[in-house]
């Protein structure tokens, strides 16, 4: 069915950076690089006749939205770079698509509305990213890029394998920008990692060698250290300069190392801190967990705010990452980090009760056993912190299950131009007000 074409009228935005719409035979076909209400020739670029759904592009507009601009990035369009899904509609469309999308995923999986799950239906921008249309925000502290077999660096084309050479990503933030990637060759290279601290000067990248390869000279146009990943394990090592990069956030430095977990957007970590810490109100000696931790943000912050009597626990799974936290928290006393699945760790603490827990687990969530780990515990309030809408909405359903409602949610534009969004819920027993 790849190449088939047809004229359609594009229906309401799905989850994963595309509207719905039907052939006249009624097809289901999810269609990218479109606006809902758009009428559009949609071109298939995946799948054949006996798939219950059709991928397609738009390929040519014959109605446009009101929503819709031109695409700032000349790389974004059909065929071309799979990084941004929202180029071609304003600011304030992508967000209200955005929540568009949690309120189905809400409904649809978890059976709740807007207001069941107590969130106004808004999707915040970061401070800063309030642009005009047509303009995109510099975000992105944390670029990946392949590098085709001529040692192009470029960004990879949606859902392929295939390399899009470009000579600038508009959502990169200026420390990445600058370092100059996309104007260098890297032969024997199949990806570089650009990461550009907050709050630092601390510039790295990450090289993952072509099976053989060997690592070329790297001079770029600012001050970076070098890491590689190793092809036999996929290790990170120092080549030259620290391991690690230096970020600032909830006054505090936070040592990453290797191209390690940090959000990626440069003011996520101090939007969710400040979300996170409104809605939990950590009092003077209480205990609390921090699951999924990292390299600790949320154990420290929570430690910062309950005194030298209260008590952190953190779990995270990458050793890695479980060395930065130690490092970044050795000043707390009372706060501990253990390495392992947050499934198999929690239960060998040996932990009956908390007062507060956190939580920012992968993109797939957290799932139906740990959020029943978390409700045993009884704590007064629940921090999730979430980067899937529908990861989300399938734990708050267990986490209702179990007990627990939304005191509030919130939703984050931490990802523009693209179909992501962060979201935080804060739990607590149904019982309470209600």
């Amino acid at each position: 069915m790849v190449g088939r074409e047809w004229e359609v009228e594009v229906g309401p935005v799905a989850h994963g950076g595309h509207c719905v719409a039907r052939t006249p035979e009624g097809r289901v076909l999810f269609v990218r690089h479109t606006l809902p209400g758009e009428r559009v020739i949609a071109r298939v670029t995946e799948g054949h006749e006996k798939s219950r759904f059709l991928r397609a592009d738009a390929v040519e507009i014959l109605e446009a939205s009101k929503d819709r601009v031109t695409a700032p990035c000349p790389y974004a369009g059909p065929g071309r770079c799979g990084g941004c899904d929202w180029q071609h509609a304003k600011p304030g469309t992508q967000r209200r698509l955005k929540g568009e999308v949690l309120t189905e995923q809400l409904s649809r999986l978890a059976g709740m509305t807007p207001e069941d799950a107590r969130w106004d239906g808004t999707v915040e921008p970061a401070p800063g990213d309030k642009v005009p249309a047509g303009e995109v925000p510099a975000w992105r502290s944390r670029v990946q890029y392949a590098v085709d077999a001529e040692g192009r660096a470029g960004l990879r084309r949606h859902r392929s394998h295939e390399v899009e050479p470009i000579d600038r990503c508009l959502i990169a933030a200026e420390g990445v920008s600058e370092l100059g990637v996309e104007r260098r060759e890297w032969p024997g290279i199949a990806s570089v990692e650009t990461i550009a601290a907050t709050g630092s000067g601390d510039r790295q990248v990450v090289l993952t060698p072509r099976p053989g390869g060997r690592l070329p000279l790297v001079e770029l146009d600012r001050p970076v250290s070098v890491q590689r990943v190793e092809e036999r394990d996929g290790s990170v090592h120092r080549v030259h300069g620290r391991p690690y990069v230096r970020e600032r956030a909830d006054d505090r430095t936070w040592r990453v190392s290797g191209g390690g977990f940090w959000q990626v957007h440069i003011r996520a970590p101090e939007v969710l801190v400040d979300a996170v810490m409104r809605g939990l109100l950590p009092r003077k000696g209480e205990t609390a967990l921090d699951l999924y931790c990292g390299v600790g943000l949320f154990a420290g912050a929570l430690a910062d705010r309950m005194g030298e009597t209260g008590a952190v626990l953190g779990i995270e799974s990458s050793a890695r990452a479980v060395r930065d936290a130690r490092q970044n928290l050795a000043d707390f006393e009372r706060v501990r980090i253990e390495q392992g699945k947050v499934e198999a760790v929690l239960p060998r603490t040996g932990i009956t009760e908390a007062d507060l827990v956190v939580l920012d687990p992968p993109r797939a969530g957290a799932g139906r056993k740990v959020v029943e780990m978390i409700a045993g515990l009884g704590p007064r309030r629940v921090a999730y912190v979430a980067c899937d809408p529908a990861a989300l909405a399938r734990d708050l359903a267990t986490f209702r299950d179990h007990g627990y409602r939304p005191r509030f949610t919130r939703a984050f534009d931490l990802f523009p131009m693209t179909h992501h969004l962060e979201c935080v819920a804060i739990l607590e027993p149904a019982a309470k007000g209600s």
